[in-house]
């Protein structure tokens, strides 16, 4: 019997939290969500609810790799074959869902494995499919991801970032889609992430418990609830939690035809600017995630609210710092770079 998950939409609080994560189903190419914090501050409890409300997908019937049938340009080797001999791939619908990476995961296992043994006997590629396969158009979660080999981050990250899982073992080369919303959580006590992988993240949350007597009383109290009758507290919220899963999937789809005016290019781009932010992958995140956010709220252009309901996500683990030194966020400057457009 599958263990029941404590419902995202009892989550008390955190509302950064839960924001970074929602914007990166309405768009998962904004880059995922780094999510650091002290323990016990929900963050793997959140992430892992998510099951409950992402949203449906189309799948081609069969398919390791959960490939969409109407994106032709990103179907694995196996579809591809299919549809050249049979013209016509067979679809369903499957919920998108949290694949999780165990943290003592091997390169083999997250990448999968090629049988040397079976090419050089038949001339076929026979491969097995890891981590990044079941990942393919669902979300990647990978707790304590501080602690994660370095050169397993980097795969997971290129992975990401590429949309494909590129194998080569003894010359034999395999490649498979790898479109997935990797989410990572860590506590900072334990470790920091290097520099130019923390970078990589499209956005970041630093999670803190909650120092208000009744938020955290009602916190106690719903979890005392949900431990005690979990069927029956998930169903109190089932109403609420099916209202956001149709909102994400009407906000995937609102996404694609939102409005963005030079007027909020520009504010974006001052804002990077004037926070000394280098590159331009900050840039272009604030502007997926300002219009993602504006999907979610059903609006068809980006305001400036946007832009303000997402900048420190963006930009927070990307500023300058000093070694040992936690600058916080400056809204008092985002404030005058939106008001001096």
């Amino acid at each position: 019997m599958e263990k029941l998950l404590f419902p995202f939409v009892a989550v008390v609080g955190q509302d950064d939290m839960k924001k970074a994560l929602l914007l990166n189903i309405v768009d998962p190419s904004i880059g995922g969500a780094l999510i650091k914090g002290e323990k016990g501050t929900a963050k793997s409890t959140t992430v892992r609810s998510l099951a409950q409300i992402l949203p449906y997908r189309e799948t081609v019937e069969g398919c390791r790799f959960n490939c969409n049938p109407k994106n032709p340009g990103s179907l694995c080797p196996e579809c591809v074959e299919r549809s050249e001999k049979e013209g016509l791939l067979l679809s369903g619908i499957q919920r998108m869902r949290v694949v999780e990476l165990p943290l003592s995961a091997t390169e083999d296992r997250v990448a999968g494995t090629l049988d040397i043994e079976h090419v050089l006997k038949t001339g076929e590629k026979k491969f097995e499919p890891g981590v990044l396969a079941q990942a393919n158009n669902n979300l990647l979660y990978v707790d304590e991801v501080n602690l994660l080999d370095d050169h397993i981050v980097d795969l997971l990250l290129d992975s990401a970032a590429m949309g494909v899982n590129y194998i080569e073992r003894e010359g034999v080369s395999f490649s498979h889609p790898a479109r997935f919303i990797l989410i990572g959580t860590m506590n900072p006590e334990e470790g920091e992430l290097r520099p130019q992988l923390l970078d990589r993240f499209g956005l970041s949350v630093d999670v803190k418990g909650d120092k208000d007597t009744d938020v955290r009383m009602e916190i106690v109290k719903r979890r005392i609830e949900f431990d005690t009758d979990p069927s029956g507290y998930t169903k109190k919220y089932q109403a609420e939690s099916d209202a956001l899963r149709d909102r994400l999937s009407e906000a995937r789809e609102a996404v694609r035809s939102i409005i963005v005016d030079d007027s909020i290019v520009k504010a974006i781009v001052t804002i990077t600017t004037s926070f000394g932010i280098d590159g331009h992958r900050a840039d272009i995140t604030m502007m997926k995630a300002a219009k993602a956010n504006a999907a979610l709220e059903g609006r068809k252009e980006v305001t400036k609210d946007d832009i303000r309901a997402v900048a420190a996500l963006v930009l927070s683990h990307r500023m300058r710092r000093r070694p040992f030194e936690e600058a916080a966020f400056d809204y008092e400057e985002l404030e005058r770079c939106l008001q001096s457009i």
